[in-house]
């Protein structure tokens, strides 16, 4: 009789024991899930301020470029021919500049050419204007010359003369004294020849500096 009670509190404590087993909360499965939750929240946050921070880098940078382009712009109006040439004047897609003293044309072909310039080659009327309205009525060596072949001038970009613009004087070119062999805009802005080592301001012509 005793054997039987203790075999059935035998299989009472097993069932129990077998019940509170599935019943009980698996902890570390708890434990798995709050950790990955928390890993979760950190990396979103970390995310959330790493791209905070780079929208923040991103805005400077916009600013800083059209801060730059501002200051870029501003620089193609008040100087047109570039900032380190404000003695250069723009007209019509070049950029010209009047000297300040007065030297023979070899002397004024060759500083033409040291700035990457041509003594300035005259190629309408409009140009013609602009020239002699800044020239004020004093004399300027232009790029044209017959210093090879008497009576054939030729301009210093190779440009045609015989088709091209001409805005001589009444009566020049004449070859006075027969040494006459390099043009400069007269008193008016009209040509002139006159011997080559006559002292008088030039006028250098490029392009643009967006051009090369």
């Amino acid at each position: 009789m005793e054997d039987e009670i203790c075999h059935d509190d035998l299989r009472t404590n097993k069932k129990r024991n077998y019940l509170h087993y599935i019943q009980r909360p698996d902890f570390h499965i708890y434990v798995l899930l709050a950790v990955s939750f928390l890993l979760t929240v950190i990396f979103y946050i970390a995310f959330l301020s790493k791209a905070t921070t780079l929208s923040s880098e991103m805005n400077k940078i916009s600013k800083s470029m059209r801060s730059s382009l501002a200051v870029d712009d501003l620089d193609d109006k008040l100087f047109p021919c570039g900032p380190n040439y404000p003695q250069w004047e723009y007209f019509n897609g070049k950029c010209y500049y009047f000297s300040l003293d007065t030297v023979p044309w070899g002397m004024a072909h060759d500083r033409c050419r040291n700035s990457r310039a041509q003594l300035v080659v005259i190629n309408d009327m409009a140009e013609q204007n602009f020239l002699q309205a800044r020239a004020r009525n004093a004399r300027h060596w232009i790029g044209l010359t017959d210093i090879d072949v008497e009576g054939e001038w030729k301009w210093v970009d190779g440009s045609s003369y015989r088709n091209g613009f001409r805005y001589w004087k009444r009566g020049e070119p004449n070859n006075d004294r027969a040494n006459e062999h390099c043009a400069h805009l007269w008193g008016n802005g009209e040509w002139n020849d006159v011997f080559c080592t006559f002292l008088c301001y030039y006028i250098c012509e490029k392009p643009m500096r967006r051009i090369f």
